[in-house]
């Protein structure tokens, strides 16, 4: 989490959201770390986790990730969540929880749902107060 932490920073020194994530692979390798890119690629869907999750499938060679985990310092949104099943993430580590946007623990659940193919295993409140004091200090310096 602490790597996903470093990405947020950098993401938010960019002026993008600050949120991180890093996929590790079953061995403990670091096979992808990305942070928010959506302003720098005009892609409302660069998230940190789209971009390690795309940057990790390109090095593996492979559209699944079965035997990784996902470290993001946020709860993740529907988009990253459906993302994350059909990747098969192994599991899945968030720091902050996110009751407006989020989509694994609040708002649809989304892998609790019928149609979800894949569940990683879950752990949430990994450096909670760390990543939810970077994303107080930048929406504070925003408005």
């Amino acid at each position: 989490m602490k790597l996903a932490l470093e990405e947020a920073r950098a993401a938010r020194d960019l002026g993008e959201v600050p949120i991180g994530a890093v996929v590790v692979s079953g061995s403990g390798e670091i096979l992808a770390r990305a942070g928010n890119r959506t302003l720098a690629l005009h892609d409302p869907t660069a998230h940190a986790e789209l971009l390690a999750i795309r940057e990790a499938c390109a090095r593996l060679g492979s559209e699944r990730l079965m035997d990784c985990d996902l470290y993001v310092t946020l709860e993740p949104c529907a988009m990253c969540a459906a993302a994350i099943s059909f990747a098969r993430i192994r599991r899945l580590y968030f720091g902050a929880p996110d009751p407006k946007g989020g989509a694994v623990e609040h708002g649809s659940r989304f892998f609790a749902q019928p149609t979800c193919h894949h569940a990683p295993e879950v752990i949430g409140g990994l450096e909670e107060s760390d990543t939810a004091e970077l994303l107080r200090e930048f929406f504070t310096a925003r408005r």
